[in-house]
């Protein structure tokens, strides 16, 4: 009976593999548009869809990240000024994008800006930390998804969401959750109101993973910058302790999970955008695969008392 079920197992992966693996045509003809192409994913992402021969559209936030990406980049690759955080920009970029299409319309958007500070415990943290975080991670992908989103239709072409493993679970405090957990369901929404009109919406959901995002040094700056401006209140609540073992924490944490080979995540990515038969979501990572995403499907007290067992105590602590 075991050989039977692990028999059944093995063709079904064979037939999976055989079935992702076709990809589809005609790749020069087809637009892809991406934001957040300084560093880190997006910049990999798109060189790595020039070489395999996509007309690039790389969002970049600073003019560097434009001038650099051009210099190892062919002509089919487009770099244009973005800051998803601001409709003006948004807006200008679409019409661009417009015009260069035409009627072939827009394969696939790829919404990867985002960024992780400011983060720390809630009550460290104000409503306007929350707004300009969310701008970015949230409110900027709903923004330029909407803005393309009849090109897309016209292609019946993709959208792919990079949330995160944190949208799934939130071992930590702060907004980058919270916007995670919206790029979650939005992308969910969004790919019940495409499905009828041929559109495939995608999700990325990487572990850590060493990009700036996810830079100790400038976490760890922020964390103190939060702790410095706290009232003395707060402070004796948490004690200086607290902020010393979570700085600590970070290194240690970080050092542990966090992978360099992006390649793993832009390999999900490539795939969602040039496979005939995408998953719905990818969760690049050990960490996210075994560790993370089994601990979203655990019971509440379970996972709660495991980051309480693993987090800084605050001097005030009852537990």
């Amino acid at each position: 009976m075991f050989l039977y079920i692990l028999g059944l197992v093995a063709v079904w992966y064979v037939y999976r593999w055989y079935k992702e693996s076709k990809r589809v045509p005609n790749k020069g003809d087809k637009y892809v548009y991406i934001t957040g192409c300084d560093s880190g994913f997006g910049n990999s992402l798109a060189k790595h869809l020039d070489k395999l021969g996509f007309c690039v559209i790389a969002g970049c936030y600073t003019e560097n990240g434009e001038t650099a990406l051009k210099k190892v980049s062919s002509e089919r690759l487009t770099t244009i000024s973005l800051d998803v955080s601001k409709s003006e920009s948004v807006k200008k970029v679409a019409a661009f994008i417009k015009t260069l299409v035409g009627e072939k319309g827009l394969w696939a958007v790829v919404n990867n800006a985002g960024v992780a500070t400011p983060s720390g415990p809630i009550e460290w943290l104000t409503i306007d930390d929350y707004k300009s975080m969310l701008a970015v991670n949230l409110n900027g992908v709903i923004d330029v998804t909407l803005s393309v989103l009849p090109l897309i239709k016209k292609a019946r072409g993709r959208v792919v969401n990079v949330a995160s493993v944190f949208g799934r679970i939130s071992p930590f405090g702060g907004p980058y959750c919270v916007s995670k957990y919206g790029v979650e369901s939005f992308n969910d929404s969004l790919r019940l109101n495409m499905a009828p009109f041929g559109v495939k919406v995608l999700c990325i959901e990487p572990g850590f993973f060493k990009t700036s995002v996810t830079d100790t040094v400038i976490l760890k700056k922020h964390f103190r910058s939060l702790w410095d401006r706290l009232p003395q209140d707060l402070k004796d609540d948490y004690g200086y302790t607290f902020l010393e073992t979570g700085l600590e924490q970070l290194d240690e944490r970080f050092k542990q999970f966090r992978d360099s080979d992006l390649r793993k995540v832009v390999h999900c990515m490539e795939h969602a955008i040039a496979s005939v038969h995408p998953r719905y979501r990818y969760s690049p990572g050990w960490d996210a695969k075994f560790l993370w995403l089994p601990m979203s499907y655990m019971p509440t007290w379970l996972s709660d008392g495991f980051f309480l067992r693993y987090s800084p105590k605050p001097k005030a602590s009852v537990i």
